[in-house]
C-alpha cells in the first residue's frame, strides 16, 4: 500500500501494536522481515502507521510472532479493516490533527470515563455554553472559526446516540458547576441540560464536591476511553496545544487507578442530581 501523508492516531495505534507484538516476541525488524518474507522498510511503515495493513495480513503475522490472544488478534485486523471515512474528516484542514483524533477515539470508545475540573463535559455542553466557552479562547477566534468549533463540538454529541453507545461516566468537579459560562442564564440552562443528560441509561454524572478535597490528578482534565480490548484503552489529557494520546502499558494503569480513586472521592449518582439540581436553582 502506499504511504499515508498523515497518519491519524488510531492509524499509528494499529501500527504501534504491531511493533509491540513484534518486540514481545523478540524479533528484531530484519529478523521479522525475513520471517515473513517482507523488508525492513514496508515493516517500519506499517508499524509507524505510514502505510496500511489488512486483516489478514495482521492475524497472519500474529500467527507467526506466536501471539495467541485471539480476542486482541481480531481487534486489531478490525482496525485494519477500516475504509470508510468518519464525519470529522469534514474538518480535515481546518480544525487541529488532535480534535479530529478525539472525535475517532470516541467514535471507536466502548467506554469513557472523564474527569473534568474546570468546564462541562463537551459530550453534555448545550450549544450556548461551548459558545461561551470558545469565546474565551486566545487568540479570538474568527466567526468562521468559533462556527466551525461549534459544529464540530455538537456533532460530537452524537456519538451518545448512536447504536450500541459507549458507557460513559462523567466525574465533573463542583469548580465545573460554579463557573459561570455565559452568564446566568446560560449557566442554568447548562445545568439543566446536565440533570437531563444524567438521565440516560448509558450516563452517570457524578459530582466531586469541594468538600472532597484533594484526588490524583486534580490540575487537569483526564478522559479514559475503553477499547473492544484492555489493550487498546487510550488516555486523553488537555494540554495547551491540544489533546495528547497515552497508550503505554503503565499509563493505563495508572489511569485507571487515578479515576478509581477520584470516583470514590465522588457523591454517588442521586445525591449528584440533586447537588446540580440545588445548584441550578441558586444561579
Amino acid at each position: 500500500m502506499p504511504n499515508r501523508k498523515a497518519p491519524t492516531a488510531r492509524q499509528r495505534r494499529l501500527g504501534t501494536e504491531l511493533r509491540k507484538i513484534r518486540e514481545h516476541a523478540g524479533l528484531t525488524p530484519a529478523q521479522a522481515a525475513q520471517l515473513l518474507g517482507s523488508d525492513r522498510t514496508a515493516i517500519a511503515n506499517i508499524e509507524s502507521g505510514r502505510s496500511g495493513v489488512s486483516g489478514e495480513r495482521v492475524r497472519t503475522w500474529a500467527g507467526h510472532y506466536g501471539c495467541a490472544d485471539t480476542a486482541y488478534i481480531e481487534a486489531l485486523a478490525a482496525m485494519a479493516e477500516e475504509r470508510s471515512q468518519g464525519w470529522w474528516d469534514e474538518y480535515h484542514g481546518v480544525l487541529s490533527s488532535g480534535a479530529l483524533d478525539l472525535a475517532e477515539l470516541e467514535a471507536h470508545s466502548t467506554a469513557l470515563r472523564a474527569v473534568q475540573i474546570m468546564h462541562m463535559p463537551g459530550l453534555l455542553q448545550t450549544e450556548e455554553y461551548a459558545r461561551a466557552v470558545f469565546e474565551e479562547a486566545v487568540p479570538t477566534l474568527s466567526p468562521a472559526s468559533l462556527r466551525r468549533q461549534l459544529s464540530y463540538r455538537l456533532k460530537r454529541r452524537d456519538v451518545l446516540d448512536r447504536p450500541n453507545p459507549p458507557q460513559c461516566t462523567f466525574l465533573i468537579h463542583e469548580a465545573a458547576l460554579r463557573l459561570e459560562f455565559g452568564g446566568a442564564k446560560v449557566a442554568r440552562a447548562q445545568l439543566e441540560r446536565l440533570l437531563e443528560q444524567s438521565e440516560r441509561e448509558n450516563v452517570t454524572v457524578r459530582v466531586i464536591p469541594f468538600a472532597a478535597g484533594g484526588f490524583p490528578n486534580a490540575g487537569s482534565s483526564t478522559l479514559y476511553a475503553s477499547g473492544p480490548v484492555p489493550q487498546l484503552d487510550t488516555v486523553q489529557t488537555d494540554t495547551a496545544h491540544g489533546p495528547a494520546f497515552l497508550d503505554a502499558e503503565t499509563r493505563l494503569d495508572n489511569y485507571r487507578a487515578i479515576l478509581d480513586r477520584t470516583e470514590q472521592r465522588s457523591l454517588d449518582p442521586d445525591r449528584s442530581r440533586d447537588f446540580i439540581h440545588e445548584r441550578a436553582q441558586q444561579v
